[in-house]
């Protein structure tokens, strides 16, 4: 991996969506080839994988409280 190109747009806004399965199929494969080049999308990447992991270990009455 190396440090981001600048020439283009960081994917930071579609992580949630990306790491959810829930982009559209032509916004998958360019966010994946953006985060092997960024080092800053890919460790926001691993941020936002890592809290989807957390909030999948909550029930419902975690969420209450």
């Amino acid at each position: 991996m190396t440090a981001d190109r600048g020439d283009e747009p960081h994917v930071v806004r579609l992580l949630g969506g990306y790491v959810l399965g829930a982009l559209a199929a032509e916004e998958t494969g360019p966010v994946a080839r953006h985060l092997q080049r960024c080092d800053g999308c890919a460790a926001a990447y691993v941020e936002v994988a890592e809290a989807v992991c957390l909030l999948s270990l909550l029930d419902e009455e975690d969420l209450l409280e």
